[in-house]
């Protein structure tokens, strides 16, 4: 049975981001606002944007080229991002906390003519872009010997020649299962997911958004920066998050939006710093990225006297597919709310193949990417010929169309709201001489977050530990990726197939 979203379909007009977001005359009010205070209007991100494209295009970027975006969240990273739009071009936005093995499988695989980084990301990026065959890095700051994107020479902005159509952006994401893919939105995809997530997200002339999440994540991306430009509000930009200097940004700037992932939501229900904090601006918290306890919600709603709301998305659906409406105070904030306007739903079992009330959560809409890049297996694998994704994730729906995820069908670990695919560590943990074999599940911690667990079968005569496992792994990746827990078994349980038994392994691993 299909579920339709209970709002009316939205008029998703035949236009790029570009155009829905720059396309009226700009104006002096405050688009982006630094940490130290410094406000970039909307006249001044404009003529930023159009003087990148105008570098970009003097350089040979256009139509079809691929950018690397490598850096930390900051008015120059919008500008960037848009510049390179503007350009006609593609963007692919990197972690941060990226090794240089990872950054550079990420430049390989979307074939990235150029990468746009800071001065203190240089030694990752330089590393990287030397594996993946790039020979220009460009920085959004001073940094010497490279060229900062904003001071390129070039005349003026090319014609927009990209369509709706066209590819925008190629975030990665490991989607259900494997390695991190590129996931192919479209100008499309981006058009109708900001003004989907409008419905539930609305904005008024005194709202204020601080960039607490990453703008490299494709929910910063969508629900911050592009929400934000799109309904003309001004957005706080931080580089990094620490609970301490998001504090002072709320008060200094009356911030009254957070748009957050549950991690955060902990620090804000437990923390004593917020007792210290006049967070009396707050007025809505909005948790995404991974499931948000009810009570946890509840408990930061108390404490800041504001109301919260919780989302639910995957890359792979620009991200937002569900949300809890900003008017909706009578729904349970452990749900995920809704389906988005013009946002179709199924419940499929996936043992049977048929509708359930309980199944694999499928949706159909314009968000939904068009497949994963020069990766037609792992398409099939996640997209179906009438264009249903199957998100790997277990829900529920009340009668009155509230969507509740119960479980996860899918691998992919959520930790702190970033993707740890286990096949990734497996294979990693699978090189090391000590090690015959290896299966990695996510497990909760003492707070309730889920954290990579390593089931290890050591080599006949090994004495391997497990702090030598755990700094094996986090010599070799990302920080959120690293080894929690380590635990040492005879084998690994398999099927007959030589399937792991994950169901096995993280009953045990909670023991």
């Amino acid at each position: 049975m299909i579920i339709r979203s209970p709002f009316p379909d939205i008029d998703i007009p035949d236009v790029t981001l570009t155009e829905l977001l720059f396309g009226a005359a700009p104006s002096d009010a405050p688009a982006l606002i630094d940490p130290d205070g410094d406000v970039t209007t909307r006249r001044r991100l404009d003529d930023r944007v159009r003087r990148i494209a105008a570098g970009l295009h003097a350089r040979g970027i256009g139509q079809g080229c691929v950018v690397g975006l490598f850096a930390p969240n900051s008015p120059g990273w919008v500008a960037a991002f848009h510049g390179i739009l503007r350009a006609n071009a593609i963007v692919t936005s990197a972690n941060v906390l990226y090794t240089a093995d990872e950054l550079a499988h990420q430049l390989s695989d979307s074939r990235a003519r150029l990468l746009v980084t800071t001065a203190g990301l240089l030694d990752v990026a330089t590393a990287a872009a030397e594996k993946a065959g790039i020979e220009e890095i460009l920085t959004l700051d001073h940094a010497p010997g490279h060229l900062r994107i904003d001071s390129l020479p070039g005349a003026a902005p090319p014609p927009l020649l990209a369509g709706p159509g066209d590819v925008a952006v190629l975030p990665y994401s490991s989607g259900t299962t494997g390695r991190a893919k590129g996931v192919v939105l479209t100008h499309r995809n981006l058009v109708a997911n900001v003004l989907q997530f409008s419905r539930m997200g609305r904005t008024s002339a005194d709202t204020v958004l601080l960039a607490v999440l990453p703008l490299f994540h494709i929910y910063g991306m969508t629900v911050l920066m592009n929400h934000a430009l799109h309904q003309r509000v001004p957005l706080v930009t931080m580089p990094r998050f620490d609970l301490a200097g998001m504090l002072r940004l709320i008060e200094r700037h009356r911030v009254t939006k957070l748009y957050i992932a549950p991690p955060t939501a902990l620090l804000l229900a437990k923390s004593p710093l917020v007792d210290e904090a006049d967070l009396s601006s707050v007025e809505l918290v909005f948790s995404g990225a991974a499931p948000l306890d009810g009570e946890l919600a509840r408990a930061v709603a108390r404490r800041l006297g504001c109301s919260i709301r919780q989302g639910y998305g995957m890359t792979e659906m620009s991200p937002v597919s569900h949300a809890i409406p900003q008017d909706r105070p009578d729904i349970d904030p452990a749900s995920v709310g809704f389906a988005l306007p013009n946002v179709e739903c199924r419940l499929v079992d996936p043992v049977t193949g048929h509708d359930a009330g309980r199944g694999e959560l499928w949706v159909r809409g314009p968000n939904v990417m068009s497949g994963y890049l020069d990766n037609p297996v792992a398409t099939a694998a996640t997209l179906d010929a009438e264009g249903w994704l199957r998100t790997g994730d277990i829900a529920t729906v009340t009668a009155d169309g509230v969507f509740s995820i119960v479980d996860r069908v899918k691998e992919l670990i959520k930790y702190k709201g970033y993707q740890v695919p286990p096949a990734e560590l497996e294979a990693l943990l699978l090189a090391h001489g000590d090690i015959d074999d290896a299966a990695v599940v996510g497990v909760l911690d003492e707070e309730g977050e889920e954290v990579p667990k390593a089931f290890v079968v050591r080599r006949p005569g090994a004495r391997l530990d497990a702090a030598e496992v755990m700094a094996y792994v986090a010599g070799r990746v990302a920080p959120h990726k690293k080894v929690r827990r380590v635990e040492f078994l005879d084998a690994i349980p398999k099927s007959a197939s030589g399937k792991i038994l994950r169901a096995t392994l993280r009953a045990a691993g909670q023991r």
